[in-house]
């Protein structure tokens, strides 16, 4: 069982930045692969970035490529999700996400965190 806490959102202007941070409990950290997922007032839920086990490799969605990083601490249980150039349309619930397989997309997904709502405002 792993239990996913996430923390960083918050209302920010277009161009600004936010980091979210994902905390997970548990010792098996390591064994999942992380992400991040997205959604926004009557849209699908969405998948935005995801990391290895490791931490060497990275996927992007496209329409965050360039703007948004995932990044891991495995020391500390810890997924980031660095998001810079925030445009309005960015605005959505994020979850952190944990998969024991790739975690490219929704039904992939093991563990769900609670979300955290990111607002950007124009």
């Amino acid at each position: 069982q792993v239990q996913l806490v996430e923390s960083g959102g918050g209302l920010v202007q277009a161009g600004g930045s936010l980091r979210l941070s994902c905390a997970a409990s548990g010792r098996t950290f390591v064994t999942y692969a992380m992400g991040w997922f997205r959604q926004a007032p009557g849209k699908e839920r969405e998948f935005v970035v995801g990391i290895s086990r490791n931490g060497g490799s990275r996927y992007d969605a496209d329409s965050v490529k360039g703007r948004f990083t995932i990044s891991r601490d495995n020391a500390k249980n810890t997924v980031y999700l660095q998001m810079n150039s925030l445009k309005p349309e960015d605005t959505a619930v994020y979850y952190c996400a944990a998969a024991l397989g790739l975690v490219l997309t929704p039904a992939n997904v093991d563990y769900w965190g609670k979300g955290t709502l990111v607002t950007v405002s124009s």
